[in-house]
């Protein structure tokens, strides 16, 4: 399993179990409401089975306080001065380390998120800074097939040349070839 795919996975449980919870927390309340049991924090939570910090979350608090404040209507007793609200529960080893994990993971993705949009931004703005617009590049494209068609032309009349000029001195030492034979000729009748 991924760590991106085991982070949702925790992320989707915490919320299911949040949202169980909550519903508990909701029930506990109607079902000591309709008992005429005095509706109290430590009540909900005993009722309920959850931590006390729960049962002062928003969302959660305003039920509570509704049923008080619907006992308190009806003329039923009142929680009293001992079912005041007492300081959240710290939370459990186990979920502090559970979101501690997920709170890392979700770093280090949007870390690596961070990375690669600033690997992309460097790379735009490399290409804008460094980079010739496209017309300047049109142009220097036509001008290098220029040059190039000029260089082979230019190449062809060369190889003509040098053609034509290994022809002539072919032909140049044949009839330095022929002048020698002469030459000898002579010289052989003028010495006989």
């Amino acid at each position: 399993m991924t760590p991106v795919t085991r982070t949702q996975a925790m992320v989707a449980a915490r919320a299911k179990a949040s949202h169980d919870k909550r519903q508990r927390v909701l029930a506990a309340v109607q079902a000591l409401e309709s008992a005429g049991t005095p509706v109290t924090a430590t009540a909900v939570a005993a009722t309920a089975r959850v931590s006390a910090w729960l049962v002062y979350a928003d969302g959660v608090r305003e039920h509570v306080l509704a049923a008080r404040h619907r006992q308190a209507e009806r003329g039923e007793p009142s929680p009293g001065p001992a079912a005041r609200p007492t300081p959240a529960e710290p939370a459990s080893q186990q979920s502090l380390r559970t979101d501690l994990a997920i709170a890392r993971n979700e770093i280090r993705r949007l870390r690596a998120e961070r990375d690669k949009l600033l690997g992309r931004l460097r790379l735009q703005l490399g290409a804008e800074i460094e980079g010739p617009d496209r017309a300047e590049l049109i142009t220097r494209v036509a001008t290098l097939e220029n040059t190039a068609r000029r260089l082979a032309a230019e190449r062809d009349a060369r190889a003509a040349e040098a053609s034509h000029a290994q022809q002539r001195i072919g032909e140049l030492e044949d009839e330095l070839t022929a002048a020698r034979e002469s030459l000898r000729r002579v010289i052989r009748q003028a010495n006989q």
